[in-house]
């Protein structure tokens, strides 16, 4: 008899041991574990995680998401997301959607959200401008009982 469990899509993560030292061009589409020492150049679709004692230095480093407990050192890009856990280093630019960074964290360099809507300035400009500009996107957000038209109050 199969077990349910069996069925369920294996997701394949591959690891770098403890005592493992690689260099050069690494390329993977899952997900890579560093436990050891890395030295190159990262160009991945998929998930890096680099692990507590483990270093990596990079030229630089491009995934869909990086998860980070040790110390990387080179300019990140993340399709995805950045996770920063506590006691981690990271030296260099980090640009992603989304980034975090935790307490206890050494972070050199500068952060860039990416993919993120041109910004609304709204310190010096009047609000009704800015609702103005929001309503001409199609970005107000409209109260969950506002009436969309005249036929919404008349039940038409």
């Amino acid at each position: 008899m199969i077990n349910s469990n069996d069925k369920r899509k294996e997701s394949s993560v591959v690891t770098l041991g403890r005592e493992t030292g690689f260099q050069g061009l690494l390329k993977f589409n899952e997900t890579v574990r560093v436990r050891g020492k890395f030295n190159g150049t990262i160009e991945a679709a998929g998930t890096l995680i680099v692990d507590k004692d483990a270093e990596v230095n990079a030229d630089y480093i491009n995934v869909n998401s990086l998860t980070v407990y040790g110390t990387v050192t080179g300019n990140v890009h993340a399709l995805d997301k950045v996770d920063m856990m506590t006691g981690a280093a990271v030296k260099g630019d980090v640009t992603a959607v989304r980034i975090r960074i935790a307490d206890g964290v050494l972070f050199e360099g500068q952060c860039s959200m990416s993919n993120v809507d041109k910004e609304v300035e709204i310190f010096s400009r009047p609000s009704e401008e800015i609702k103005a500009e929001l309503i001409r996107t199609g970005k107000e957000q409209r109260p969950v009982d506002a009436p969309r038209s005249s036929a919404a109050k008349t039940g038409a």
